[in-house]
C-alpha cells in the first residue's frame, strides 16, 4: 500500500445515520457521542443537541443572557484558535489575526493543515527588523497575500507563507536565526558556567 493510500485509509471515517426523536435522520462520524448546531431565527438564537441514541434537545437562549452567551462564545472562538501553540508570542499572533477575522464579520473560515501560528512571531518581527515596516503592518502584509492566494483558488498556508522568509541566506532567514538564538539564550540554564564547572572538577 502506497503512502497515499494509507493517508486515504486514515482519512475515511465510518459515519452512523441516526433517526431522531424528532424525525431528522442525522450522521455522527467516528466515535462522535454528540452534535450541537446553533439556529438563528426570527431574532432567537437557540441551540440543538443531537444525541447519538437518537435523543435530541433544543435550548433557546433568553434575552437576559444574551450578551453573556455572545462573550462566552468570542471567548470560546478566539482561545480556540491557537490551543496547542506553545511560545506566547506566537499565541498573541493568532489572537490577533482571529480578532481582526472576526472585527470584519467573518466567524466561520475553514483552517487547513499548516494554517497554524507556530512560529509566527519570530517571522513578523524579522519582516519588520529588514523592512522597518511596524509589526502591525507586516501582519497586515501577510494576511493580504494569503486572502490573494484564496481569491484566485491557489493553495497558501501560513506555514508555507511564514517559510518562505526562513531561507537562512536571506536578510529576514539570517534575523530569524538570530532572533531564535536569542529566544533560546533566555534559559535559566548557563552553559558557560556549566564547563566551567566541568573543567574545574
Amino acid at each position: 500500500m502506497s503512502e497515499v493510500q494509507v493517508k486515504a485509509a486514515k482519512v475515511e471515517t465510518v459515519k452512523e445515520a441516526v433517526t431522531l426523536t424528532d424525525g431528522r435522520v442525522v450522521e455522527f462520524a467516528g466515535k462522535r457521542k454528540l452534535r450541537k448546531e446553533v439556529i438563528i431565527a426570527d431574532g432567537a438564537v437557540s441551540v440543538r443537541f443531537d444525541f447519538r441514541n437518537g435523543e435530541t434537545r433544543l435550548f433557546t437562549v433568553p434575552e437576559s443572557l444574551l450578551l453573556d452567551c455572545a462573550g462566552h462564545g468570542a471567548s470560546q472562538k478566539i482561545g480556540d484558535d491557537v490551543a496547542g501553540v506553545d511560545d506566547i508570542d506566537d499565541v498573541v499572533v493568532g489572537i490577533d489575526a482571529m480578532i481582526a477575522r472576526l472585527s470584519t464579520g467573518n466567524w466561520s473560515a475553514e483552517r487547513a493543515e499548516g494554517d497554524g501560528f507556530s512560529g509566527a512571531s519570530v517571522v513578523i518581527k524579522a519582516i519588520a527588523e529588514v523592512t522597518g515596516k511596524s509589526v502591525d503592518a507586516v501582519k497586515a502584509f501577510l494576511q493580504s497575500k494569503l486572502d490573494q492566494a484564496a481569491a484566485k483558488g491557489e493553495k497558501l498556508t501560513r506555514q508555507a507563507l511564514y517559510k518562505s522568509f526562513r531561507n537562512p541566506a536571506s536578510k529576514t532567514g539570517q534575523v530569524i536565526q538570530r532572533l531564535e538564538l536569542e529566544k533560546t539564550s533566555k534559559s535559566t540554564v548557563n552553559s558557560d558556567d556549566l564547563l566551567g564547572e566541568l573543567e574545574a572538577a
